[in-house]
């Protein structure tokens, strides 16, 4: 094979990978997930900015961000963020009041055994 005919080869082959690359990038992918946190995303459509709600808020906005997917989720939390009247700053800064509590993700504390 002549040099240009291996150049051509070459080329060729980068062609291919550079378009197979580009196609993976821009598939929408399907976060594992998904089911559980769509649920979730539903259900705040129709409750109230509980501080446990908004930390839930947060904590799919951190796992949605820059995300190749689930657009239906990532639109919706903007929604709420809208509805709630919060901007992306303001709800991490309020989450971050309600983690110093450090009350927000466990159990009401009782002295009595839930097993009784």
């Amino acid at each position: 094979m002549s040099k240009d005919g291996v150049i051509i080869k070459r080329i060729n082959r980068v062609i291919k990978i550079r378009l197979a690359l580009s196609i993976m990038t821009t598939q929408e992918q399907k976060h594992p997930q998904y089911n559980t946190d769509r649920k979730i995303v539903s259900s705040f459509l129709e409750q109230e900015a509980t501080d446990y709600n908004l930390a839930e808020l947060a904590r799919l906005k951190i796992r949605y961000r820059g995300f190749p997917g689930a657009r239906d989720i990532q639109d919706d939390l903007e929604k709420i963020l809208q509805i709630w009247g919060y901007t992306d700053e303001s709800l991490f800064e309020k989450t971050r009041q309600i983690h110093a509590t450090g009350q927000i993700y466990r159990g009401k504390k009782s002295d009595q055994e839930d097993w009784i």
